[in-house]
């Protein structure tokens, strides 16, 4: 069995890390350097930095903030938001990222995932979905779940990976922030379609619903999770025993 992963994510806005439920009702939660220290001395496999408004107020990336987060911690770091071009790969790369998402950028440019594949290599390419059900398909939304693209999810899945994603971070719209559970469905719909990696995101409420995701869709490669770990409702290493004692492989 593959060793799984457990991924705090940050959401950066103004410079301060943020949280909401549905995409919506955001609320400030703490400094992002504080934090993120804090997730690597706890025992987190990776971290994600998400700057949520860079896409829709069309501007660059925080990079000062990342550059400090970076300085902090070592272990894997994924960084997204206003990532449009090969310049941005360059530039969060430069600032101490490992990978960089992209979501919005790649709509715009389809391309984009090549090009960067090509040049650093799709180890550090991450395909980053915002999806929701949508009647009986699963659509791909944009600007932070704001916009149905109207484009279906598993398609754009499968051609990340053939233009050279390296790894999908799948977020569901529907259970972000709800923490009722992982969108188990839309999850399994995905791996069965991608042999590349994919980080399961939004609905995480108990260390349970970590178990549930790992032993009923067994392809996914990481969980993903924000409020529960902010708010120490749910701590990482009380998490990575109770997943061993349930015969999950997982990093101690």
């Amino acid at each position: 069995m593959v060793t799984k992963r457990i991924i705090p994510c940050m959401d950066v806005r103004d410079g301060r890390v943020v949280k909401g439920v549905n995409f919506k009702g955001i609320r400030d939660v703490s400094d992002p350097v504080e934090l993120a220290e804090y997730y690597y001395e706890n025992g987190a496999d990776e971290l994600v930095f998400y700057d949520i408004t860079a896409s829709v107020e069309k501007r660059l990336l925080f990079t000062e903030v990342l550059k400090a987060v970076a300085r902090q911690i070592f272990i894997p770091l994924t960084v997204g938001g206003g990532i449009h071009s090969l310049e941005d790969f360059d530039r969060v790369l430069k600032c101490g990222a490992d990978k960089v998402s992209v979501n919005s950028g790649v709509i715009d440019n389809p391309d984009l995932i090549k090009e960067a594949a090509k040049r650093y290599g799709d180890q550090c390419v991450v395909l980053s979905m915002d999806v929701k059900s949508v009647g009986n398909h699963y659509h791909l939304f944009r600007k932070g779940g704001r916009e149905d693209t109207g484009i279906d999810a598993v398609e754009w899945a499968k051609r990340g990976e053939t233009n050279g994603a390296g790894e999908l971070v799948v977020n569901s719209i529907d259970t972000d922030g709800v923490k009722k559970g992982f969108d188990l469905e839309m999850l399994r719909t995905i791996c069965e379609n991608v042999s590349i990696p994919v980080v399961a995101s939004g609905g995480a409420g108990n260390r349970e619903h970590f178990s549930k995701l790992f032993l009923e869709v067994p392809d996914v490669d990481a969980a993903l999770a924000a409020s529960i770990f902010h708010f120490k409702e749910v701590k990482i290493p009380e998490l990575k025993r109770y997943l061993m004692d349930e015969q999950i492989e997982i990093r101690m």
